[in-house]
């Protein structure tokens, strides 16, 4: 597996080895030696979520508050997403800003996201099957959300020729300048 740095720190893009021939592909999306190793952390995921996406679908931005706090390993199972991770970090240099790339069932490609961003995803295609596992269990009372649309984040999001489709709960969201953001994320 390969590791590649954003520009974000902590948010890494993981890139497994694919082993191919006439009977199809294998690869190993998971091995927590690999993971140290490659992270510098040792991380126990407890959480495996799996959604199903209408291309256009958008889901998210959203976080939990520590002591709940989450990090997430995502990946595409099937079609494609823009994913996107905001630093909530109030003391990276980074804090506020994001950081978006598509990750599609061709490429493979991981997606780590520590605790303290949040995440969202846009479907870029219909029946769109996301998959990630989480270091924290879902907590509803400690489960925030951040506007997809912000404009103080100016997140770039594809235009597809379909209307967003979100939950009452995420259009809701407040904005980032208002959105509940800890001191600290420990």
């Amino acid at each position: 597996m390969k590791c590649h740095l954003t520009p974000l720190a902590g948010v890494l893009l993981l890139e497994p080895n694919v082993f191919s021939d006439a009977r199809g592909s294998f690869m190993e999306s998971w091995n927590a030696r690999t993971f140290a190793e490659l992270t510098g952390t040792s991380t126990a995921f407890v959480q495996d979520n799996e959604s199903v996406s209408a291309q256009g679908a958008v889901r998210g931005l959203h976080y939990q508050l520590p002591p709940h706090a989450q990090g997430k390993l995502v990946r595409v199972l099937r079609g494609a997403i823009l994913d996107v991770v905001v630093d909530l970090r109030r003391d990276s240099p980074t804090f506020g800003q994001h950081h978006s790339i598509r990750l599609d069932d061709k490429s493979r490609l991981q997606l780590w996201i520590p605790p303290g961003f949040a995440h969202g995803f846009m479907a870029l295609q219909a029946g769109t099957r996301v998959f990630y596992k989480t270091t924290h269990y879902y907590h509803h009372q400690s489960e925030r959300a951040i506007r997809w649309d912000c404009p103080e984040l100016k997140i770039a999001w594809p235009a597809l020729n379909v209307q967003p489709q979100l939950t009452d709960k995420d259009a809701a969201a407040p904005g980032f300048a208002t959105a509940e953001i800890p001191l600290t994320w420990n």
